[in-house]
Protein backbone atom coordinates (compact mmCIF):
# COMPACT_ATOMS: atom_id res chain seq x y z
CA UNK A 1 0.00 0.00 0.00
CA UNK A 2 2.88 2.33 1.03
CA UNK A 3 4.74 2.22 -2.07
CA UNK A 4 1.67 2.31 -4.19
CA UNK A 5 0.63 5.85 -3.03
CA UNK A 6 4.19 6.77 -2.90
CA UNK A 7 4.42 6.11 -6.48
CA UNK A 8 1.92 8.72 -7.04
CA UNK A 9 4.41 11.57 -5.95
CA UNK A 10 4.95 12.69 -9.55
CA UNK A 11 4.48 16.76 -10.03
CA UNK A 12 2.80 15.68 -13.39
CA UNK A 13 -0.23 15.35 -11.04
CA UNK A 14 -0.50 18.50 -10.28
CA UNK A 15 -2.99 21.00 -11.49
CA UNK A 16 -0.59 23.57 -12.70
CA UNK A 17 -0.42 26.44 -15.22
CA UNK A 18 0.87 29.39 -16.44
CA UNK A 19 4.50 29.04 -16.08
CA UNK A 20 7.08 28.48 -18.77
CA UNK A 21 10.69 28.09 -17.26
CA UNK A 22 12.07 29.20 -20.85
CA UNK A 23 10.55 32.69 -19.90
CA UNK A 24 13.53 33.54 -17.06
CA UNK A 25 17.35 33.23 -16.10
CA UNK A 26 18.87 31.00 -14.21
CA UNK A 27 19.68 34.07 -12.13
CA UNK A 28 16.12 35.11 -11.85
CA UNK A 29 14.81 31.64 -11.25
CA UNK A 30 17.17 31.45 -8.57
CA UNK A 31 16.21 34.41 -7.31
CA UNK A 32 12.65 33.59 -7.11
CA UNK A 33 13.05 29.93 -6.21
CA UNK A 34 14.73 31.57 -2.67
CA UNK A 35 12.31 34.71 -2.40
CA UNK A 36 9.43 32.46 -1.87
CA UNK A 37 10.80 30.33 0.56
CA UNK A 38 11.75 33.13 2.56
CA UNK A 39 8.39 34.37 2.21
CA UNK A 40 6.97 31.31 2.97
CA UNK A 41 9.02 30.96 5.95
CA UNK A 42 8.09 34.32 7.17
CA UNK A 43 5.50 35.69 6.07
CA UNK A 44 6.98 39.37 4.67
CA UNK A 45 7.64 40.77 2.00
CA UNK A 46 11.66 40.03 1.15
CA UNK A 47 13.87 43.08 -0.07
CA UNK A 48 17.34 42.64 -2.00
CA UNK A 49 19.38 43.09 1.35
CA UNK A 50 17.73 40.33 2.90
CA UNK A 51 18.82 37.90 -0.10
CA UNK A 52 21.97 39.17 -0.40
CA UNK A 53 23.06 38.97 3.13
CA UNK A 54 21.61 35.10 3.49
CA UNK A 55 22.52 33.71 -0.04
CA UNK A 56 25.87 33.88 -1.31
CA UNK A 57 24.41 35.00 -4.89
CA UNK A 58 27.36 36.31 -5.96
CA UNK A 59 25.58 39.67 -7.30
CA UNK A 60 25.04 42.85 -5.67
CA UNK A 61 22.04 44.25 -4.06
CA UNK A 62 21.11 46.46 -7.08
CA UNK A 63 21.76 44.33 -9.29
CA UNK A 64 19.47 41.51 -7.21
CA UNK A 65 16.96 45.00 -7.23
CA UNK A 66 17.22 44.83 -10.93
CA UNK A 67 15.83 41.18 -11.29
CA UNK A 68 13.58 41.27 -8.75
CA UNK A 69 11.75 44.23 -10.54
CA UNK A 70 11.91 42.42 -14.00
CA UNK A 71 10.27 39.80 -12.13
CA UNK A 72 7.59 42.03 -10.93
CA UNK A 73 7.03 43.26 -14.56
CA UNK A 74 6.85 39.59 -16.15
CA UNK A 75 3.82 39.22 -13.09
CA UNK A 76 5.76 37.26 -10.79
CA UNK A 77 6.48 39.09 -7.90
CA UNK A 78 4.48 42.27 -6.53
CA UNK A 79 5.32 44.99 -3.77
CA UNK A 80 2.52 45.77 -1.16
CA UNK A 81 3.97 48.73 -0.48
CA UNK A 82 6.28 51.70 -2.08
CA UNK A 83 9.25 51.12 0.25
CA UNK A 84 8.73 47.12 1.10
CA UNK A 85 10.27 43.75 -0.31
CA UNK A 86 8.21 42.06 -3.27
CA UNK A 87 6.32 38.97 -2.31
CA UNK A 88 5.04 36.56 -4.63
CA UNK A 89 1.93 36.11 -6.66
CA UNK A 90 -0.22 33.07 -6.98
CA UNK A 91 1.58 32.22 -11.00
CA UNK A 92 4.87 32.70 -8.92
CA UNK A 93 3.92 30.17 -6.29
CA UNK A 94 2.25 27.58 -9.10
CA UNK A 95 5.94 28.30 -11.07
CA UNK A 96 7.73 27.60 -7.76
CA UNK A 97 5.59 24.16 -7.15
CA UNK A 98 5.83 23.17 -10.90
CA UNK A 99 9.53 23.67 -11.43
CA UNK A 100 11.49 24.97 -8.48
CA UNK A 101 10.25 23.02 -5.68
CA UNK A 102 11.84 20.26 -3.90
CA UNK A 103 9.40 17.92 -2.91
CA UNK A 104 9.48 16.63 0.56
CA UNK A 105 9.16 12.71 0.89
CA UNK A 106 6.94 11.91 3.59
CA UNK A 107 9.29 9.79 6.82
CA UNK A 108 8.09 6.10 7.18
CA UNK A 109 7.01 7.15 10.41
CA UNK A 110 5.12 9.44 9.26
CA UNK A 111 3.47 7.33 7.16
CA UNK A 112 3.16 5.02 9.80
CA UNK A 113 1.11 7.59 11.93
CA UNK A 114 -1.17 8.37 9.07
CA UNK A 115 -2.23 4.57 8.67
CA UNK A 116 -2.46 4.27 12.16
CA UNK A 117 -4.83 7.42 12.67
CA UNK A 118 -7.66 6.08 10.62
CA UNK A 119 -7.41 2.26 11.02
CA UNK A 120 -9.91 1.55 14.17
CA UNK A 121 -12.35 3.97 11.95
CA UNK A 122 -12.68 2.13 8.30
CA UNK A 123 -15.95 0.14 9.17
CA UNK A 124 -18.04 3.36 9.27
CA UNK A 125 -18.16 5.99 7.18
CA UNK A 126 -18.75 9.21 9.09
CA UNK A 127 -16.03 8.08 11.38
CA UNK A 128 -13.27 7.90 9.08
CA UNK A 129 -14.44 11.04 7.32
CA UNK A 130 -13.32 12.41 10.78
CA UNK A 131 -10.40 10.64 11.66
CA UNK A 132 -8.47 11.48 8.87
CA UNK A 133 -9.35 15.27 8.75
CA UNK A 134 -8.07 15.36 11.98
CA UNK A 135 -4.80 13.66 11.47
CA UNK A 136 -4.35 15.35 8.48
CA UNK A 137 -4.82 18.86 10.04
CA UNK A 138 -2.55 17.37 12.99
CA UNK A 139 0.13 16.99 10.56
CA UNK A 140 -0.04 19.78 8.61
CA UNK A 141 -1.28 22.34 11.15
CA UNK A 142 -3.66 23.62 9.04
CA UNK A 143 -7.47 23.17 8.68
CA UNK A 144 -8.27 20.20 7.05
CA UNK A 145 -11.63 19.49 5.02
CA UNK A 146 -13.15 16.52 3.75
CA UNK A 147 -15.97 15.90 1.82
CA UNK A 148 -18.57 13.70 -0.15
CA UNK A 149 -20.16 15.18 -2.91
CA UNK A 150 -23.37 13.68 -2.42
CA UNK A 151 -23.73 14.06 0.97
CA UNK A 152 -25.17 16.67 3.23
CA UNK A 153 -22.28 17.27 5.22
CA UNK A 154 -18.82 18.46 5.65
CA UNK A 155 -16.09 17.26 7.99
CA UNK A 156 -13.46 19.57 9.05
CA UNK A 157 -10.65 19.91 11.87
CA UNK A 158 -7.91 22.33 12.88
CA UNK A 159 -9.52 25.57 12.46
CA UNK A 160 -7.50 27.08 15.48
CA UNK A 161 -4.45 26.29 13.96
CA UNK A 162 -5.12 28.86 11.17
CA UNK A 163 -5.19 31.67 13.81
CA UNK A 164 -1.30 31.31 14.55
CA UNK A 165 -0.68 32.50 10.86
CA UNK A 166 -0.29 36.16 10.18
CA UNK A 167 -2.78 36.50 7.49
CA UNK A 168 -6.02 35.39 9.20
CA UNK A 169 -4.92 38.20 12.11
CA UNK A 170 -7.46 39.52 10.25
CA UNK A 171 -10.81 39.13 11.68
CA UNK A 172 -12.92 39.55 8.35
CA UNK A 173 -10.50 36.79 6.16
CA UNK A 174 -11.09 34.36 9.29
CA UNK A 175 -14.71 35.13 9.53
CA UNK A 176 -15.66 34.02 5.83
CA UNK A 177 -13.30 31.56 6.02
CA UNK A 178 -15.27 29.59 9.26
CA UNK A 179 -18.17 30.54 7.32
CA UNK A 180 -17.66 28.63 4.52
CA UNK A 181 -17.29 25.60 6.58
CA UNK A 182 -20.83 25.93 7.03
CA UNK A 183 -22.21 26.28 3.57
CA UNK A 184 -22.13 23.17 2.27
CA UNK A 185 -23.32 24.31 -1.34
CA UNK A 186 -20.11 26.53 -1.75
CA UNK A 187 -17.74 23.64 -0.23
CA UNK A 188 -19.09 21.32 -2.86
CA UNK A 189 -18.45 24.43 -5.25
CA UNK A 190 -14.90 25.18 -4.10
CA UNK A 191 -13.96 21.13 -3.81
CA UNK A 192 -16.35 19.36 -6.52
CA UNK A 193 -16.67 22.18 -9.19
CA UNK A 194 -13.24 24.75 -8.72
CA UNK A 195 -11.14 21.85 -8.29
CA UNK A 196 -10.05 19.59 -11.15
CA UNK A 197 -10.03 15.30 -10.82
CA UNK A 198 -5.99 15.25 -10.51
CA UNK A 199 -4.71 13.62 -7.86
CA UNK A 200 -3.59 17.18 -6.49
CA UNK A 201 -4.77 20.58 -6.94
CA UNK A 202 -3.78 24.02 -6.15
CA UNK A 203 -6.47 27.10 -5.71
CA UNK A 204 -5.39 30.49 -4.57
CA UNK A 205 -8.25 32.82 -3.21
CA UNK A 206 -7.36 35.39 -5.50
CA UNK A 207 -8.85 32.52 -7.99
CA UNK A 208 -11.93 32.43 -6.40
CA UNK A 209 -13.43 36.17 -6.28
CA UNK A 210 -14.81 35.72 -3.09
CA UNK A 211 -14.53 38.57 -0.86
CA UNK A 212 -11.51 38.51 1.56
CA UNK A 213 -10.26 34.79 0.46
CA UNK A 214 -6.89 36.63 -1.50
CA UNK A 215 -5.34 35.86 1.05
CA UNK A 216 -5.69 31.96 1.20
CA UNK A 217 -4.52 28.96 -0.18
CA UNK A 218 -6.01 25.33 -0.66
CA UNK A 219 -4.65 21.87 -1.64
CA UNK A 220 -7.07 19.47 -2.42
CA UNK A 221 -6.71 15.96 -3.96
CA UNK A 222 -9.90 14.41 -5.47
CA UNK A 223 -10.79 10.86 -5.96
CA UNK A 224 -13.66 8.34 -6.58
CA UNK A 225 -13.80 5.62 -4.24
CA UNK A 226 -16.93 3.20 -5.25
CA UNK A 227 -19.84 5.08 -6.26
CA UNK A 228 -18.16 7.93 -3.88
CA UNK A 229 -17.12 11.30 -5.62
CA UNK A 230 -14.66 12.65 -2.61
CA UNK A 231 -12.15 15.36 -1.75
CA UNK A 232 -9.99 16.02 1.11
CA UNK A 233 -7.53 18.97 1.55
CA UNK A 234 -6.30 21.64 3.90
CA UNK A 235 -7.14 25.51 3.67
CA UNK A 236 -4.79 28.16 5.15
CA UNK A 237 -2.50 30.84 3.48
CA UNK A 238 -1.57 31.41 -0.28
CA UNK A 239 2.42 30.90 1.26
CA UNK A 240 1.32 27.19 2.40
CA UNK A 241 4.86 25.09 3.12
CA UNK A 242 3.98 23.10 -0.38
CA UNK A 243 6.95 20.89 -0.27
CA UNK A 244 5.37 19.08 3.17
CA UNK A 245 1.68 19.97 2.39
CA UNK A 246 1.06 17.98 -1.19
CA UNK A 247 2.93 14.83 -0.12
CA UNK A 248 1.01 14.69 2.83
CA UNK A 249 -2.80 15.78 1.46
CA UNK A 250 -1.96 13.13 -1.80
CA UNK A 251 -0.87 10.40 1.15
CA UNK A 252 -3.96 10.61 3.08
CA UNK A 253 -5.95 11.21 0.12
CA UNK A 254 -4.88 7.83 -0.89
CA UNK A 255 -5.44 6.33 2.62
CA UNK A 256 -9.18 7.29 2.65
CA UNK A 257 -9.78 6.11 -0.97
CA UNK A 258 -8.18 2.64 -0.15
CA UNK A 259 -10.48 2.36 3.09
CA UNK A 260 -13.76 4.26 1.58
CA UNK A 261 -13.01 1.61 -1.69
CA UNK A 262 -13.35 -1.59 1.25
CA UNK A 263 -17.26 0.08 2.81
Amino acid sequence: MVSLLTSLSTRANLLLSGANMEELTPRQAHILKILIEEYIQNAEAVGSETLEKKYNLGVSPATIRNEMAALTRVGYLKQPHASSGRIPTSRALRFYVQQLMEERQLSVAEEATAQESIRGAQNDVDKLMRETTHALAAATRTLSVGALEREDMVWYAGYAHILDMPEFYNIDVTAHVYALLDEVKRIRELFFERLSSDPVSILFGEELGWPYFEPVGIVATRFVAGERNCSLGVIGPARLPFSHIIPTVRYYGGLLSQALNKL
